[in-house]
């Protein structure tokens, strides 16, 4: 639990959660991240988080298509930039390692754990698609495990981290995930200043209730006392009131439309700098200040923007 310098906003543009009927807001083109990401960043957003996606919205590890949007923002802003190896449902662990290898960005993510990964309810609400793959994509999630086996996060570890000097966004969807991060700093294959992120919400990890938030705080002090920056990030609706809290309790916060589509209830967001400029407005409400990209560079202990491969 790092002393509370400053709060961290990541904006998280696109994902590989949503698909391009849920919402015409979501970025899909190189063009659209690129500008998603560097709006995120002119509203208060120190860390980008990437995912890419084909033409038609279906998520892509390619990196060419990362390269197509990784120097834009890099050039146009000084945000970190943090691309994910989680990927999407169906890809390979190599597939979703592709891109960053490729880029050796100053942050990835990290999942702390294999799990049930529930999309499948989304079809109750939806009947028609604009592509079909869309309606596979959430179907198949009802037979899917997000595999991150210890073998897994410790190919990352070497591959990334000691490889390129990459520190990570730990995912953690379940307390459990805390625990196994305690495992890889105690083998001394994590070091501090750790970057945790508390993931509520999506079915097969913890809910979204306001008790596991206070308990993912209390087992993160007692594993990591003042060795991490805590962050968090809700799905859906539940995204600004737990980012709200975890920002209350001395936190870092997570916006962006990979994690919810709408800004308040029932309306969409039009954009990501929408959702970033209104968790800005709360914490500055909260008379909290918002950390800057070098701050936050600072706060989590990375190699710097000059150290990437884009």
């Amino acid at each position: 639990m790092a002393g509370k310098e400053k709060v961290i906003i990541t904006c998280a543009v696109t994902g590989s959660i949503h698909t391009p009927t849920m919402s015409p807001h979501l970025p899909i083109s190189p063009d659209e991240i690129a500008e998603a990401s560097i709006g995120a960043w002119e509203a208060g957003a120190s860390i980008i988080h990437l995912h890419a996606r084909n033409p038609d919205g279906s998520p892509t590890p390619d990196p060419a298509v990362f390269m197509e949007f990784l120097p834009r923002i890099k050039q146009a802003t000084d945000a970190v930039v943090n691309i994910t190896t989680g990927g999407g449902h169906g890809m390979t662990l190599q597939e979703r390692l592709e891109g960053p290898l490729k880029a050796s960005p100053e942050m990835t993510s990290l999942n702390m754990g294999s799990m049930n990964f529930g999309l499948f309810p989304i079809l109750d609400k939806m009947s028609e698609f604009d592509h079909e793959w869309e309606r596979t994509h959430l179907e198949n999630s009802r037979d899917f495990i997000f595999r991150n086996t210890f073998k897994d996060i410790e190919y990352i570890l070497k591959e990334l981290g000691e490889g390129h000097g990459t520190r990570f966004e730990f995912e953690c969807y379940d307390i459990g995930h805390l625990y196994t991060l305690a495992h890889f700093l105690d083998r001394g294959l994590v070091k501090p200043p750790l970057f945790v992120q508390s993931i509520f919400g999506i079915l097969g990890g913890i809910g979204a209730d306001e008790e596991n938030l206070m308990h993912a705080r209390r087992i993160a002090n007692k594993l990591f006392g003042d060795d991490y920056q805590w962050s968090v990030l809700a799905a859906g609706r539940h995204q600004m009131n737990f980012v709200t809290m975890a920002a209350m309790l001395g936190g870092n916060v997570r916006v962006g439309l990979e994690d919810s589509l709408y800004i308040s209830k029932g309306k969409l967001a039009e954009s990501n700098k929408d959702q970033v400029a209104k968790i800005r407005r709360i914490v500055e409400d909260l008379s909290m200040e918002v950390a800057t990209p070098t701050e936050a560079r600072e706060m989590l202990g990375l190699k710097g923007g000059d150290k990437v491969n884009f």
